[in-house]
């Protein structure tokens, strides 16, 4: 299959990017998949409400079948159409998030294809806050199923050469919008519980959601590997870069012995760290990611730099952790999936 670009040059002038938005809503009305920005990754698209197009997301990325897909809408209108039961504290998220990066787990219609929900009674749906987002599945009338447009595993696409590195020939076409801002997935909150639960850590932190509608409550599965997870998608480790990666929870000085003690028998080592901190290792690589000062520039570079470790020799990488408060939550649990959660603590 021949993957077509579309580069939009300019994404706060719709004028500009229409042509290209008019073709690749075209093949999405035609069940064709096609890469798209979002203001947290790239995501793969296809009609939400054809379990054929949808197959072809899972056929394209590799996806377990029973990892159900999050649905991308433009106006509320179509949320109406695809859920039921919505409760008002999701209105009121909706106000105050919306468009943005949250994702809300509600009980859904039946409109949606099956394949989406893997089966669930309920839809995941957010409306991105990208302008090239929205005037896609404006202009297609459709609402979009879109994962993080890459290969099951590996690290999300934050731009859209990483989509090409992971999907060319996969998938129908790529809209380049440039570097997404946010870096991590939307937070994913399920509303049906009397208490809202966080499914997944992201761009919308605990502590903002609380301060719209009150307590929310973290699922087991997020804080326990062991916990049997509520959503099927969780059992699946992410964001993985091709070499070992094990998070170390200490002093700068006992990561830098861990690295020394693996350069001596002879392993190529690298390490995630941060600007403040880059000078201090000595490692075969080291790559600063984002300001510790600043942990939304963590989440912004996490994956850019987990696929530049790919790009070297390393055959180990051990990664500083963070803090999991705020969107050091969404840090730190995407940090633990790429790692299969191999942890070393100083104490």
């Amino acid at each position: 299959m021949e993957t077509k670009i579309w580069v939009v040059d300019n994404i706060e002038d719709k004028s500009q990017f229409y042509p290209q938005i008019s073709q690749a809503a075209e093949l999405l009305r035609a069940n064709e998949i096609v890469a798209f920005p979002t203001e947290t990754v790239y995501g793969l698209g296809a009609n939400a409400t054809d379990s054929a197009a949808v197959e072809k997301i899972f056929i394209a990325k590799g996806r377990p079948s029973d990892n159900p897909l999050i649905v991308h809408i433009a106006q509320l209108q179509q949320l109406e159409e695809i859920a039921t039961d919505i409760p008002d504290f999701a209105y009121k998220l909706m106000e105050r998030f919306w468009p943005g990066p949250l994702t809300l787990v509600l009980k859904a219609k039946g409109k949606i294809s099956e394949k989406v929900t893997a089966g669930l009674p309920t839809v995941a749906v957010r409306m991105p806050n990208h302008p090239v987002a929205l005037a896609l599945i404006e202009e297609c009338c459709l609402p979009l199923a879109a994962p993080s447009a890459n290969l099951s595993g590996r690290p999300s696409p934050t731009t859209a050469k990483h989509v090409y590195d992971d999907l060319n020939g996969r998938i129908a076409g790529i809209v380049d919008g440039g570097e997404t801002g946010i870096g991590v997935e939307s937070t994913v909150l399920d509303c049906t519980e009397k208490i809202p639960v966080i499914l997944r850590p992201g761009g919308v932190t605990k502590e903002e959601i609380e301060q719209v509608i009150g307590k929310v409550r973290i699922d087991a599965a997020l804080e326990d590997e062991t916990a049997a997870p509520k959503s099927p998608g969780m059992k699946y480790t992410h964001y993985a870069p091709k070499s070992p990666l094990i998070i170390v929870e200490g002093s700068r000085i006992f990561l830098q012995r861990l690295v020394d003690e693996r350069r001596k028998s002879g392993v190529k080592v690298g390490v995630l760290t941060t600007e403040e901190n880059k000078d201090f290792y000595h490692a075969d690589v080291v790559l600063p990611c984002g300001r510790r000062g600043d942990l939304h520039t963590v989440a912004a570079h996490l994956y850019q730099v987990l696929r530049h470790f790919d790009e070297t020799d390393v055959e180990l990488i051990y990664s500083e952790s963070f803090p999991a408060e705020g969107i050091g939550a969404a840090v730190m649990n995407r940090l633990k999936k790429a790692a299969g959660y191999q942890l070393i603590s100083e104490k």
